[in-house]
């Protein structure tokens, strides 16, 4: 289990609240995506969303950047 709980820079969708969740408890991040929209089915899932961007803080470590300076997306999770 990650120590903390951030949102990484690489390897999100949106916000990166999904990626952050799974990388914390160790699940598949298409498991967590899934549950995410699975409760906005019930309009609980976008305020969660909404309020655990706003709370989780973003990695400090910035994207690596290819030669040219475009932002390197390598495979995660």
């Amino acid at each position: 289990m990650a120590a903390t709980l951030v949102r990484p820079r690489r390897g999100k969708v949106f916000a990166g609240v999904c990626a952050a969740l799974a990388d914390r408890f160790e699940v598949p991040r298409a498991f967590v995506r899934v549950g995410f929209m699975f409760f906005g089915l019930f309009g609980v899932g976008e305020f969660v969303y909404i309020a655990l961007w706003i709370i989780i803080p973003q990695s400090d470590y910035p994207p690596r950047r290819t030669a040219h300076g475009a932002a390197l997306i390598t495979g995660t999770k």
